[in-house]
């Protein structure tokens, strides 16, 4: 109980009257799906990683849901191919959310408008991957670097704030305040936010690849490679370049059997991305280190691969 999960569903599942499942540190494929069979789960929520691997198990085992029907995803941005993975196969909703632990947790939920109701269904996905709108009682905006406020356009990308009375003031045992004068928190992240209020995540502000002076999201190019047939899971990190400070790595897990070299996964991403967004290099490993809630350790894989040099072209 020290994450937000701790402080969002137990407490909603209580007020409700709903059963309350807790599926402790078994987190694999397996384990998941068994207790979600076995207790007749309706609804779940979680971050990526971990429906990868219930999917994952589903589909080897060809195996459906009995009774599982929606899930709320955030922690991380999902992947467009398995949200159709999740709603072609099984019929399961997935509502994409975003918060914190500084926001307690929820701050925006992805549900459609009634006026999105006609648009084609492929704007309809597009607009339910995004992380949503906000909840009563929370104010987001975005700024730039020396904090003027940046246009709710759907393309310029800012610093992320957020303000309402259950975002966090202050740490604990620490007396500074977590908030600028007019109590906005700065919360790491770099998001876009479109004219009908949708927000869309584009990356950590720490992990964001600054090259030449300007930006690359690697969730964008992660969650475009893991549409990719033959891989199972991938992230991507800033490396050290002599000419742009800063280059794309992909660091990729294949699935298992799967034949997939640098050049092919490189060039499914041809016509997908800005050319200069073409990661420089491919690094294929075993696993990912993940943290106890299933996010992918970065800062592990930039410790990792900091020695990892690119070689400037002539």
């Amino acid at each position: 109980m020290f994450h937000v999960n701790a402080w969002g569903l137990p407490y909603a599942a209580a007020m409700t009257g709903a059963k309350l499942v807790l599926p402790g540190a078994a987190l694999d494929g397996a384990s998941v799906y068994e207790l979600f069979e076995r207790e007749g789960v309706t609804f779940s929520a979680g971050v990526p990683t971990v429906w990868m691997g219930l999917l994952d198990h589903a589909a080897k085992q060809e195996a459906g849901f009995s009774t599982f029907k929606r899930t709320v995803i955030g922690g991380s941005a999902c992947p467009a191919a398995m949200m159709k993975v999740f709603r072609e196969r099984y019929g399961i909703e997935v509502v994409h959310a975003w918060g914190m632990t500084e926001t307690s947790p929820l701050a925006t939920t992805g549900k459609l408008f009634a006026k999105h109701d006609s648009l084609p269904e492929a704007e309809r996905q597009a607009i339910l991957g995004k992380q949503g709108t906000t909840i009563v009682g929370v104010d987001i905006k975005i700024v730039d670097d020396e904090g003027r406020e940046l246009p709710w356009d759907g393309e310029t990308a800012g610093n992320l704030m957020a303000k309402g009375p259950w975002v966090v003031e202050r740490y604990f045992r620490d007396a500074a305040s977590a908030t600028n004068v007019d109590g906005w928190f700065n919360t790491g992240d770099v998001a876009t936010i479109d004219a009908d209020g949708y927000l869309k995540i584009t990356d950590r502000n720490k992990d964001v690849i600054k090259s030449g002076g300007e930006w690359i999201s690697s969730i964008e190019l992660e969650n475009l490679v893991m549409a990719h047939p033959a891989v199972q899971q991938a992230a991507c990190i800033g490396v050290y370049h002599p000419k742009w400070d800063e280059r794309p790595l992909l660091v990729v897990v294949k699935r298992q059997g799967a034949a997939l070299e640098k050049e092919q996964l490189l060039d499914f991403l041809d016509g997908k991305v800005a050319k200069w967004w073409r990661p420089d290099e491919v690094a294929f490993v075993e696993s990912l280190p993940l943290g106890a809630t299933g996010k992918v350790l970065k800062n592990k894989l930039r410790d990792q691969f900091r020695a990892f040099r690119l070689v400037a072209e002539v």
